[in-house]
């Protein structure tokens, strides 16, 4: 492998990885904040989750739930995006050998 190669790889590497990122982010945001204090009214009165409405409940547990499940995701396609690219851990282990 190249310079030209290994420049090219890096630099698709580094944009997906961002573009993984910032989906997520934006995600994590429309539900905390979204659905937390933006659009708690709206859901307060159409939903609720045991005797709490849905808005508050969003803003307190399901925010967090959330989160947990973007960092399985983003653990899950960072993993799939190094095996792509070559960077996982079982490749630099075939190669140091």
């Amino acid at each position: 492998m190249d310079a030209d190669d290994n420049t090219q790889t890096s630099t698709g590497y580094r944009k997906s990885s961002l573009r993984i990122l910032f989906s997520l982010l934006t995600i994590w945001f429309v539900v905390s904040f979204g659905c937390g204090i933006l659009f708690r009214e709206q859901l307060d009165t159409a939903f609720s989750v045991g005797n709490a409405p849905f808005g508050f409940w969003m803003a307190q547990q399901g925010s967090i739930i959330c989160f947990v499940l973007i960092l399985v995701a983003y653990a899950f396609l960072m993993n799939r995006l190094d095996d792509k690219h070559g960077y996982s851990e079982t490749s630099n282990k075939k190669g140091n050998k």
